[in-house]
Order: C-alpha cells, then sequence, then structure tokens
C-alpha cells in the first residue's frame, strides 16, 4: 500500500467587513486623538485583518518619518451595527527612514566617545589585562617587583594587550616613516631612535616605542615609534655650513646708530706781539731744551720798572699808594 497523501489546507482569506470599512472617520478621530494636529494625511487604504477586523491606513505628514504610516484597527462584534477601535500605530513601509539596528552600549560605545571626566565600568574579565604581582613580605623581593618592574599593581598588561597597543600606535600619525638622506618629500633624515628628545617606555614595548620629550616637536608628549621622526630631530642642521649662531655671543652690532665726530675749527694766523700758546710752546720729549739768552748779552738795556709817584701822579689803581694831597 502507497501511504495516503494529504493535499495542504488552503487558509481562506478574511472577508472585509464593510460596516467597519466604511467607518474611516472613526479611525481618523481615533488617530488625532493620539498625534499632534497636521500630523495624519489623507487616507490611503483599507485592508481585511480577520473576520470583522480591518485596518485603516492613513499617510505620515511627521517631519523625519518618510515612508511610514498611521494605523487604526477596528473591529465589530457579532451582529453589531458598529465597529469599534482596537489599536492605533505608527508603522514603517518597505520604503521607510528606519533606525540601525539596536547594539549594547558595551559594542556601540567607541574610545574617542569616551571623555576624561567619563566613569568607564568595572570589566572583571579583560584579555587585555592579567593578574599582576602579589606582595611576598620580603622587603627587597618587593621592591625589586614594585619600583624597578612596576608590578605593584593588581592587574598588568597581558601579551594580547601589549599586542593591540603596539598595532595601534604604529598606525597612528606616529608610527614608523621612510628615511632617506637626499631628503624627498615624505622622508626623514633621521629617526626618533638616533634623537636625544626621546624618553623610552618601560618594559618590553621599549624596544619599539617611546615619547618624545620636545616642545617643538609635533610629536610633543605623544607615543612615537623608534622609526619616526619629524624636522625637530637633535641632531637636525649639524652637517649644514651655516651653523645658527648662539644667543649669548657677547657682540652687539647696531647699524642704526652712526657716531660722528665734527672736526675741530681752524685757528686763524696770531700776530706776534700776542702771547703764545704755552702748550704749542712745550719742548718735544727728547728733543733738546734751548738755553735761555741773556738779554744784557746781546747789548739789550733791560729797562727798570718807573715808579708812578716819580712822575708826581698818584696810582690810581692800588688802593695802598696815597695821594700826597691826602
Amino acid at each position: 500500500m502507497t501511504p495516503a497523501t494529504t493535499a495542504p489546507r488552503r487558509t481562506a482569506r478574511p472577508k472585509l467587513d464593510a460596516i467597519a470599512a466604511e467607518a474611516v472617520d472613526l479611525a481618523r478621530t481615533a488617530l488625532e486623538d493620539v498625534t499632534e494636529p497636521g500630523q495624519v494625511g489623507e487616507h490611503l487604504r483599507v485592508e481585511a485583518s480577520g473576520d470583522r477586523v480591518v485596518t485603516h491606513v492613513f499617510d505620515c505628514l511627521m517631519p523625519g518619518y518618510r515612508g511610514w504610516s498611521w494605523v487604526a484597527i477596528l473591529v465589530r462584534a457579532p451582529r453589531a451595527k458598529s465597529a469599534t477601535v482596537a489599536e492605533t500605530a505608527l508603522l514603517p513601509g518597505e520604503d521607510a527612514l528606519l533606525a540601525p539596528d539596536w547594539e549594547p552600549w558595551s559594542e556601540r560605545l567607541k574610545p574617542e566617545d569616551v571623555g576624561a571626566d567619563d566613569l568607564m565600568p568595572y570589566k572583571e574579565y579583560d584579555e587585555r589585562l592579567e593578574h599582576g604581582y602579589e606582595n611576598t613580605g620580603d622587603e627587597d623581593a618587593d621592591r625589586v617587583a614594585n619600583w624597578e618592574l612596576g608590578l605593584g599593581r593588581v592587574r598588568v598588561l597581558s601579551p594580547v594587550g601589549r599586542a593591540e597597543a603596539a598595532e595601534r600606535w604604529a598606525e597612528s600619525d606616529f608610527g614608523p616613516r621612510p628615511t632617506s638622506e637626499r631628503k624627498r618629500r615624505g622622508t626623514i633624515s633621521a629617526n626618533c631612535a638616533s634623537c636625544g628628545f626621546l624618553s623610552l617606555l618601560s618594559g618590553s614595548l621599549r624596544h619599539e616605542f617611546g615619547v618624545c620629550t620636545n616642545e617643538w616637536s609635533p610629536a610633543d608628549g605623544r607615543v612615537v615609534h623608534l622609526g619616526y621622526g619629524c624636522g625637530a630631530h637633535s641632531e637636525t642642521g649639524k652637517d649644514d655650513a651655516d651653523p645658527e649662531i648662539p644667543r649669548a655671543t657677547g657682540v652687539i652690532v647696531d647699524e642704526l646708530d652712526l657716531e660722528y665726530q665734527k672736526p675741530a675749527p681752524e685757528q686763524p694766523d696770531r700776530p706776534e706781539d700776542e702771547a703764545h700758546d704755552p702748550v704749542q710752546d712745550m719742548p718735544v720729549e727728547g728733543e733738546a731744551e734751548a738755553p735761555a739768552q741773556d738779554a744784557s748779552a746781546e747789548g739789550e738795556a733791560v729797562a727798570p720798572a718807573q715808579d708812578a709817584s716819580a712822575e708826581g701822579g698818584p696810582v690810581q689803581d692800588d688802593p695802598e699808594v696815597q695821594s700826597p694831597q691826602a
């Protein structure tokens, strides 16, 4: 015997209820009671949702809800001559503008969304961290682990955390850059590995990264790859012909002010009877001074000074000499 085959049963489509389908005003009034004025548009269609259950569809006029529709579901009780409102809703259409699928905050939140004052929740299990060093009570051993190695924390970086950090820093703006002695565009002449302003990190990351401490560098205070470099390298310009002149050299060049000394005016020729300048009459060092000549040797008589009283006239200029008439 062959097994009996049964044909699939066809579900009958519900019949549109005439009384509920004609209650368009009732459906519009129900929607206007739950919306703001001007949000319910024209009546689009009516659909049969079940026995004596119909759905009235209206256009949505709210800004930002393109493709959405207002719906009002009406039902009619058996042998009732009027319909009643069962439910109202706002439903999207095929071309409606929809929000993205909901994601939990742990997957939706990005590192750039977190500020300095935002508090992150505690994450008990984090693959980037592993259990840290626990104090043993030995002062010397604990000092080496806590102070020199920096392990005095509950959790420290795991190999996964170090690898993720290294990959993220290497792909940043301060990752490795190509070098070229010809100073081609986009290259550097020296990298941070030979710069005196580089401060290396601790642990295994010190082999690839450090912190820039040059205030003239765009990477000041940033974690930089040892292959990174910029124009503020500590040895920049060392081989140039004209090095920078130090400031404190003690030499001041002033080309704006000029000192001008006016020459002394020429002296006119003096008569022979005027007294000579004693400075000009001084003998020059190294020359023999001419001996003084006696006027009497040449036969010239020196006239003695005449007394004014011999002439019988008083001397008016000398107050000690009195007149004979006095």
